[in-house]
């Protein structure tokens, strides 16, 4: 254990043993540092984990005050999806498409929504790369780069890879329409029609569509709500069948949050690897990490050029400005080969806007913030769970992203759940849109990546009290 976890357990314990209270203020760091003789460093690193975990607040100008308590938290499902593990075609795009229509209304509160709220971004910074980097726009650029991507934003993106450790050329990165297009684009490059994909259960609805439309199979693994796949599932499944693809999210699942450890990503690489699998591994949610550093992706553990990287600035940076990328490893030429004949090409100005951007600074500044806000946002969903949820209820408690999956009692169907609540402007995710099989019957996801106020708290007091009378 680092010394700052160290530190963190040990004002926890203090917090679950009554010796610290709510409404209690902290050391500053500074006196926190002179009396645990460490660094000001490992206090704050240590007060950032405390207030990732819903532990304590910072107030501004004013230090950290105690606000919850793990007891106090809805508790945590701890078993892993049982789903049966056989292929099967998958028709679930109309139910999705009913469900994302009622997110997209101004007026509803946007529990169901799938992208965290614009006003977190810093849209006037990126307003005036983009209009600097216009004026000096190349007119040759918009052929030259077609299909690979501005030169610039590719090295930026290769720069933030080799700052995590891994060593992804320029020239391995194809920039794309969003993150979607270069899973898409990755889906084709390695499958065709009447193959097997394998998937996490639950899974992201929008990986399940890919595969309806490119006429798939899904096969299910199961899936643990706080460590991810299954790997000795995994394994039993690779036996039984004969799987072209698995496309899955190591870090911050959606719809679980989970994180898959570091051991955990490097037997999952090498186990495909053993069967020449290639993983298709959605990373949009890694920036949003809480604790001290980037969670690696399984792409860092890979030697054979079987993980096909894929991330994005929608979910971290420019939501509306669709620029995102593969690093396919050894599929790049294929992948290239593809969207130069579907979409072509990305949007030049955008890219060249968050190449400026990138270049000059500030990215990182902007994800600490981003981060922080997202923590606290998470306690506050928690608490309002504990308060007006009923008893049975459970929650995942992710270390980074914005969604919660949340398990209702049984008796609760989430889909008419969807439909009351819509009637009460209310949009939530059914569990259902996050499986093949149209299971998880009794669970829903949230996002927290709106600001928390008197509305949206108002909106979980409805939404519970409707859990309540199912």
């Amino acid at each position: 254990m680092k010394l700052y976890e160290t530190l963190a357990a040990d004002i926890a314990l203090s917090i679950q043993e009554g010796v610290l209270r709510l409404g209690d203020r902290l050391p500053s760091v500074r006196q926190a540092s002179a009396s645990r003789d460490v660094s000001p460093s490992t206090v704050f690193q240590a007060y950032y984990l405390l207030e990732a975990r819903g532990l304590i607040r910072a107030r501004e100008r004013s230090g950290y005050y105690v606000v919850g308590d793990v007891r106090k938290l809805p508790p945590e499902p701890e078993q892993a999806s049982q789903p049966d593990e056989d292929s099967s075609p998958v028709d679930i795009s109309e139910l999705v498409f009913e469900v994302l229509e009622s997110s997209k209304m101004r007026d509803v509160v946007p529990l169901g929504s799938a992208f965290p709220s614009p006003l977190l971004f810093p849209l006037a910074r990126l307003a005036k790369a983009m209009a600097s980097s216009v004026q000096q726009l190349d007119p040759w650029s918009t052929v030259d780069d077609l299909t690979p991507g501005n030169p610039q934003l590719r090295r930026q993106i290769a720069l933030r890879y080799r700052a995590d450790g891994l060593h992804v050329q320029p020239d391995e990165i194809v920039i794309t329409n969003g993150a979607l297009d270069a899973l898409n684009l990755c889906l084709i490059a390695v499958t065709r029609p009447g193959d097997a994909v394998l998937v996490e259960s639950p899974t992201f609805y929008a990986a399940l569509q890919s595969l309806e439309r490119n006429g798939l199979q899904a096969i299910e693994v199961p899936t643990h709500p706080r460590e991810g796949m299954d790997l000795a599932a995994l394994a039993r499944v690779l036996e039984r069948h004969q799987p072209k693809a698995c496309w899955l999210m190591t870090n911050f699942q959606n719809p679980l949050g989970s994180l898959m450890p570091d051991e955990k990503k490097r037997d999952l690489v090498a186990l495909l690897s053993q069967h020449d699998i290639p993983l298709i591994e959605d990373d949009v949610y890694g920036e949003l990490y809480f604790g001290d550093k980037r969670p690696a992706p399984a792409k860092a553990y890979d030697t054979k050029g079987l993980v096909m990287h894929c991330s994005s600035f929608s979910k971290c940076l420019a939501p509306g400005y669709r620029v995102g990328w593969a690093a396919p490893g050894r599929y790049t030429r294929a992948v290239a080969r593809h969207k130069l004949t579907t979409t072509l090409a990305a949007s030049a100005p955008a890219q060249a806007a968050l190449a400026t951007y990138l270049e000059k600074g500030g990215y990182d500044r902007h994800l600490r913030q981003l981060r922080h806000t997202l923590a606290l946002q998470q306690t506050q969903f928690m608490e309002a769970i504990a308060r007006y949820f009923p008893p049975g209820t459970q929650a995942t408690r992710p270390r980074g992203g914005y969604f919660l999956w949340v398990e209702l009692p049984h008796a609760v169907n989430a889909l008419t759940l969807h439909r009351q609540a819509l009637s009460h402007g209310i949009s939530i995710a059914p569990g259902p849109i996050f499986s093949a099989h149209q299971g998880f019957t009794n669970c829903i996801r949230l996002n927290y990546g709106h600001a928390w106020d008197a509305r949206t708290e108002a909106a979980l007091a409805t939404l519970g009290q409707l859990v309540q009378n199912a």
